[in-house]
């Protein structure tokens, strides 16, 4: 029973996020939902331009800018793979629904050793990918980041949340949230728990309904480490962290934490389209829990036998 029902359901949960984009849901364990599609006029798996090593191999963290593009006090939010996908989930459906243009991909070679495969049979390398939303208003610009995975080495984590803080520099931005999970028994409404590196800022976040973190949890991953290195480059930074209990794709967590964000940052976005999506992973955790319920009782059967067939010798 385990190998089918509850694994098969989690793909399927996996899934709901691949098949709007075209890509196959038949990806690693830590990848996330899928962002889009490549860039215009590059063949699949080209190896970008202009960084160390060339074409003979991807050698450096680096960036691929398709345009250039002139922003408004624009504000970076960073929603990769994580903690029950919270921050991925959120960010990504910040891109669907707002809507956001990719404009620059990230590519390094800290990303897991795979590449991705689509539905007519391409391939590409993983990645990470900026996304332009313009205000059209008196509201910032906003630069979302998705992506499929986080560098899986220590030195991979800082080489890449420094070249994503380069990119921000580089295109204006004065304030950086990050997006990620924290486990725990999750209520009816996730809580949302913040931080920061500005005490102003953080106090606009517990105004928008976050809680403030207790002192001395650690916030592992790109989005924790790009708090910490942003402060060293005047960049304020605020983390938004989802309560998910962590071991499946948890959308009411990035549901609150997107109705954090959009209060905090002024910007309206439907949220009702992450109901489905709650639906189908309520229902997968139920099963998964029945059957956890159900190998527990049929273990404590076969100590119950076995202690049955213990025999003593006097």
């Amino acid at each position: 029973m385990r190998d089918g029902l509850d694994a098969q359901e989690v793909r399927e949960l996996r899934a709901v996020y691949a098949e709007d984009r075209g890509l196959s849901p038949l990806r690693g364990e830590g990848a996330g939902p899928p962002p889009g599609q490549v860039l215009p006029g590059r063949p699949v798996c080209e190896v970008p331009e202009g960084h160390e090593g060339g074409r003979e191999g991807l050698r450096e963290t680096t960036v691929k800018e398709a345009k250039r593009v002139e922003l408004r006090d624009p504000v970076l939010i960073e929603g990769l793979p994580g903690m029950g996908s919270v921050g991925s989930i959120a960010a990504q459906y910040l891109v669907d629904r707002l809507p956001a243009e990719k404009f620059a991909e990230l590519y390094s070679p800290h990303f897991p050793y795979y590449v991705v495969v689509d539905k007519e049979g391409g391939v590409r390398l993983l990645r990470g990918e900026f996304h332009l939303w313009e205000s059209k208003g008196e509201k910032s610009d906003l630069i979302l980041l998705t992506g499929d995975s986080q560098a899986q080495t220590l030195e991979g984590q800082y080489e890449v949340s420094g070249r994503i803080l380069d990119f921000a520099r580089d295109h204006g931005v004065k304030t950086i949230v990050t997006i990620g999970g924290y486990q725990a028994e999750a209520k009816e409404t996730p809580a949302v728990v913040a931080v920061s590196t500005s005490r102003e800022l953080l106090e606009r976040a517990l105004r928008a309904g976050a809680s403030a973190s207790p002192a001395g949890n650690p916030i592992v991953g790109t989005a924790g480490l790009l708090l910490g290195l942003a402060e060293l480059r005047d960049i304020d930074a605020l983390c938004l962290l989802g309560e998910t209990r962590g071991y499946m794709p948890d959308p009411r967590a990035a549901k609150s934490v997107l109705g954090v964000l959009q209060r905090l940052l002024g910007i309206r976005v439907d949220l009702s389209g992450l109901d489905k999506e709650i639906g189908k992973s309520e229902e997968i955790a139920e099963r998964m829990q029945r059957i956890e319920e159900q190998r527990e009782a049929y273990a404590r059967e076969m100590r119950k036998a076995e202690e049955g067939r213990i025999t003593y010798i006097s």
